[in-house]
């Protein structure tokens, strides 16, 4: 399956994209915001399956409850999936303890993915299950092939 074809395009090229064209265009460094986004959906781990009649999105969204996710469609074709809480927080260090090893991450997780044209974005289904986001994208059935059009041949 190549994603690429789907539109299904890796956020980190795009960001590095934009990134490059605010570059180009003479603009100022990217926003603190634009830069965690960025930091965001290229640590939230994702997985884009295609089915016959449907697309699934399974994103990891560890240490987030279910109702603290957002799954949004922006722009009619942009799937948004984001932590509504926004982060993913560390325990407190107790007295005399210290981290020894951090590799979990935390901070903001996010991803958006460039839905394929034939996404149906009215029928978006979410669940959520011990950290697992799977998100079900309905396909729109194909167009019907146009029937040929006959024209009445007048005799004079």
């Amino acid at each position: 399956m190549d994603l690429m074809n789907l539109g299904l395009e890796s956020p980190l090229f795009s960001m590095l994209e934009d990134m490059l064209e605010e570059g180009e265009k003479g603009r100022s460094n990217p926003s603190r915001a634009y830069v965690r986004d960025a930091k965001a959906m290229a640590a939230t781990p994702a997985d884009v399956v295609e089915y016959p009649n449907s697309y699934v999105f399974i994103v990891d969204m560890p240490g987030i409850k279910g109702s603290e996710i957002k799954v949004q469609v922006e722009n009619d074709n942009v799937l948004v999936v984001s932590g509504e809480s926004g982060e993913r927080k560390r325990e407190e260090e107790k007295e005399g303890a210290k981290y020894v090893r951090m590799e979990r991450r935390a901070g903001k997780l996010m991803r958006k993915f460039v839905l394929p044209e034939n996404a149906n974005t009215d029928s978006i289904s979410a669940v959520c299950q011990d950290g697992v986001l799977t998100v079900t994208v309905q396909k729109l059935p194909p167009p019907e092939p146009k029937k040929p059009k006959t024209i009445q041949v007048n005799v004079a």
